[in-house]
């Protein structure tokens, strides 16, 4: 980073935590007691401040990971300062452990996509920042920075884990892996991708060594052809099975393969994934989540997925390939009819984006499911499409990791949807300058409506006095 580039950065980043306390302020001014799932929290926090570190809410699901940090920062802060009485560990002291998070991740995207896009020489400093911005701006992550949840922190941890497996720490990245997975135990998926990096590389070194053996010039399996994709096969197998290989990608990867046996270990003592309350939360084959998330995908990244030139490249694909799309469109036409799950919440919680999303598409009538599926055709496409530049190991392997994020989960939550978009947003080429400010724009936008929604059009339930607020 040269000086220039250090001095914006400097002022994108105060100005934008600037700002978020701003925010921050009124959010607190208007919603001082705790709101929606901080009513399990908040508490929980406040008894670990007061040390007892032995109770704990059923109704939480999650692992303390929080918690400690909480702790371990308002306490030193509390003896710092002199804070005494109700201020330590109230809701809006807890609630700033997560602006500081923000603040966190804001730098993590950006030495992350330094490192992702150092040989790109036409990206600027500039360009870097913005796209930082824009990301630390993301509407789904950045409201929750203002209420005390799990997902900065999540975020957070999870970014760190793969900046240090990007620049070869593993033993880093695994132990911010564990504090990831303390956060939110699907964390442990991220772990998985990590190590995936490592494979991925090794895997692309020896395929191109194997393709040059032959004289070719590229990676043939970017032709897509059913020859291509055996001898891919072929190669795959032959690699993994492999003693050598295998102890090489052991040793690479070990940090990584300690902690997923912890995991493994937590999930049979445990007797499941979830802690506390298990009977909202029971895993199933959701498909349909997949094209929920690309359909998400595609919405905040429309500048850079949505785009004539994008559109006219599907259409010539398709008119290329009718059966292949014919072929997926049954696929998923089945997939819809067998695999899609409604989870109680989803139809009785009116305060989420999520509901009026359901009832207003996908309750309107039966058929609207199965009328979509072009509509995922063409995200699934356009999403891939911009993975090109990556190797055909790295999309394997990132997709693995995406379906298991997103296909157990029964509920169509957005915030289970923040870490693999950030994750391929960060991964995909670097757009031009009037996309990213389209974008930023755009994300300017959603979050203003979200911030009004939430601050000025509150409602009531009929039975009871508590006010509601709308929220993703």
């Amino acid at each position: 980073m040269d000086r220039s580039e250090a001095y914006g950065f400097s002022a994108a980043m105060s100005g934008a935590f600037l700002l978020s306390c701003l925010l921050f302020a009124a959010i607190n001014r208007r919603q001082r007691g705790p709101y929606m799932d901080e009513a399990f929290h908040v508490p929980q926090a406040q008894a670990y401040c007061h040390g007892r570190f032995l109770q704990w809410d059923p109704m939480i699901t999650t692992l303390p990971g929080l918690y400690l940090v909480s702790v371990g920062v308002v306490k030193p802060a509390a003896w710092l300062f002199g804070w005494t009485g109700s201020v330590v560990c109230s809701a809006g002291m807890l609630r700033f452990i997560n602006l500081l998070f923000s603040a966190g991740n804001f730098y993590l995207l950006y030495l992350l996509l330094f490192k992702i896009h150092q040989r790109n020489k036409a990206v600027s400093g500039f360009l870097r920042i913005l796209s930082a911005l824009t990301l630390a701006m993301f509407p789904t992550l950045y409201f929750f920075t203002f209420l005390y949840y799990t997902d900065p922190g999540s975020v957070f941890f999870t970014l760190f884990a793969y900046l240090m497996c990007l620049y070869g720490n593993h033993k880093t990245s695994a132990l911010l892996g564990f504090c990831g997975f303390m956060f939110r135990q699907t964390n442990i998926v991220w772990t998985v991708f990590c190590a995936g990096n490592v494979v991925a590389e090794k895997l692309n070194e020896a395929w191109k060594t194997e393709l040059q053996k032959k004289k070719d010039e590229k990676i043939s399996s970017r032709k897509g052809s059913f020859s291509d994709f055996i001898r891919l096969l072929q190669f795959l197998i032959a690699y993994l099975i492999s003693p050598k290989n295998l102890i090489t990608l052991t040793g690479l990867t070990w940090p990584y393969i300690i902690l997923v046996t912890v995991f493994f270990g937590f999930v049979f003592i445990n007797g499941g994934i979830v802690v506390g309350d298990r009977s909202s939360h029971e895993a199933c084959l959701h498909f349909p989540q997949l094209f929920y998330f690309l359909s998400f995908t595609v919405f905040f990244s429309f500048p850079h997925l949505l785009t004539p030139t994008k559109i006219r490249k599907f259409l010539l694909s398709l008119r290329k390939h009718p059966v292949h799309y014919c072929l997926m469109a049954v696929i998923s036409l089945f997939l819809i009819w067998k695999f899609t799950y409604v989870h109680k919440y989803l139809l009785a919680d009116n305060r989420h984006y999520t509901f009026y999303v359901w009832r207003k598409v996908f309750q309107r009538h039966e058929v609207v499911k199965y009328v979509l599926v072009p509509v995922y055709i063409f995200a699934g496409w356009s999403f891939v499409d911009m993975l090109k530049s990556k190797s055909i190991f790295w999309i394997l392997m990132y997709f693995t990791c995406l379906l298991a994020v997103t296909v157990p989960q029964k509920l169509l939550e957005f915030r289970y949807f923040i870490l693999p978009f950030l994750i391929y947003r960060l991964n995909i080429p670097f757009p031009s300058l009037y996309r990213q400010l389209l974008e930023l724009s755009f994300y300017i936008v959603v979050n203003a409506v979200t911030f009004y929604l939430f601050l000025n059009r509150t409602f009531q339930w009929p039975n009871s006095d508590e006010i509601q607020r709308f929220m993703w």
